[in-house]
């Protein structure tokens, strides 16, 4: 993947995640198009992110504090958007999968277990989630073999999501691979999940409040 093809893969899973966002945030039922695409930016933000972190020399404790740190600010205005605390939001999905990353590379088995085996009952996505980011670490790091692990995930995935939109992110993947120039976003899209999340909320609010 080059840079510029990540960026632009992050990019079409941000717009495809907000639709999705705004369709059910907004209960506005199933929207052909929208409803099916919005199923497809997880497995994309999930996918390049376990290639980044399969780079050498990249900080898996740094991102899992970060995207602790941002899920946890996000959690509120989640709950408002949502109307319910679980699962936990999935920036604390990628935190989890970034934290068992590096427990792994550091043999601390049991700290693997509870955040493979056990936390992703709390969170979005649940025990696919977190898997289909360790899948993909393992394959891009060259340890897989044949990618079935990765396969086995995103069918997980399809089962957990209840239809197979899931598995365009495949197809999908092939633009990271173009050489273009979109900069880096830095911590935009953390900001952005936020602040989209309390936007929907604020609307959500104000529309019962005006109809009260």
């Amino acid at each position: 993947m080059t840079s510029g093809g990540r960026e632009l893969l992050k990019w079409l899973a941000l717009v495809l995640m907000t639709g999705d966002h705004v369709v059910t945030v907004l209960d506005l039922g199933y929207v052909p198009v929208v409803s099916e695409l919005g199923r497809v930016a997880f497995p994309v933000f999930a996918l390049v992110m376990a290639f980044n972190l399969a780079q050498p020399g990249a900080n898996t404790a740094k991102s899992a504090q970060r995207l602790a740190t941002w899920g946890i600010a996000a959690t509120p205005v989640a709950v408002l958007a949502f109307g319910q605390l679980l699962p936990l939001n999935v920036l604390l999905t990628f935190a989890a999968a970034a934290a068992c990353v590096w427990a792994i590379e550091r043999r601390y088995w049991m700290l693997v277990a509870f955040l493979a085996v056990v936390a992703p009952a709390w969170l979005d996505y649940a025990w696919p989630g977190v898997w289909l980011v360790l899948a993909g670490w393992r394959w891009y790091r060259g340890q897989g073999g044949q990618p079935w692990l990765v396969w086995a995930c995103m069918v997980l995935l399809c089962a957990y999501n209840g239809n197979a939109w899931a598995l365009l992110a495949i197809p999908a993947l092939r633009l990271a691979h173009f050489n273009v120039a979109v900069p880096r976003s830095g911590k935009v899209f953390y900001g952005y999940y936020v602040a989209h999340l309390a936007l929907l909320a604020g609307v959500v609010a104000f529309a019962g409040g005006s109809t009260a």
